[in-house]
């Protein structure tokens, strides 16, 4: 991916929306080389890259007088910088928040980046309940004890959304599989992470 995405994104987001940004980021990687490996992806499914980029700078817009408009501002944000994004970007992109944009996810990657949107907060959350505060310590069944049984903790997390992740017409993913993709995924950037 162009570096010139991560360095707009740094410099456009505060420092706790542009971590979750690339803990997004590492998740949709990890979803599409999962989906790959198991040959389920379809061949009209968005390349890798398509993927990566959507999840970097998905809330590139979350900020200052933009933050209100978000995010049918992203080509605008990314234009700043002289950069563009194809219209399948923007597609993934505006499929992680349907309440704002009206555009349901369509494939595998929209419903990707729809489900584990707010699970990377859930996670981080958890690892910070930790004494350690390190990502490599967490377990998939503490995110789904948390997750399952603990409704306030990171109570801003849509939990009915990740949970489409089992949705047939979706990802088919059980939640436990679905949740232990992106917290190994997220574990392979934990030092940029800072957790």
């Amino acid at each position: 991916m162009d570096k010139k995405f991560q360095e707009a994104a740094k410099d456009q987001l505060d420092p706790k929306i542009y971590t979750h940004s690339l803990a997004l980021m590492s998740c949709m990687g990890g979803l599409y080389d999962y989906f790959s490996e198991n040959n389920l992806l379809a061949n009209s499914e968005p390349k890798k890259e398509d993927w990566l980029v959507a999840g970097l700078i998905h809330d590139i817009d979350y900020s200052g007088e933009y933050k209100q408009t978000h995010p049918h501002k992203t080509k605008e944000i990314l234009a700043k910088y002289n950069l563009e994004i194809s219209d399948t970007v923007l597609k993934i992109v505006h499929a992680h928040a349907p309440e704002l944009t009206g555009y349901k996810p369509q494939n595998k990657a929209e419903w990707s980046i729809f489900c584990a949107d707010s699970l990377t907060g859930l996670i981080m959350a958890v690892a910070f309940v930790y004494p350690s505060k390190k990502l490599a310590d967490v377990q998939v069944s503490s995110v789904l004890k948390r997750f399952l049984k603990e409704p306030k903790f990171a109570a801003g997390t849509r939990r009915d959304e990740v949970a489409m992740c089992a949705n047939p017409e979706g990802l088919s993913l059980p939640l436990e599989k679905f949740v232990e993709i992106c917290l190994t995924s997220m574990k392979s950037v934990a030092a940029d992470l800072g957790i």
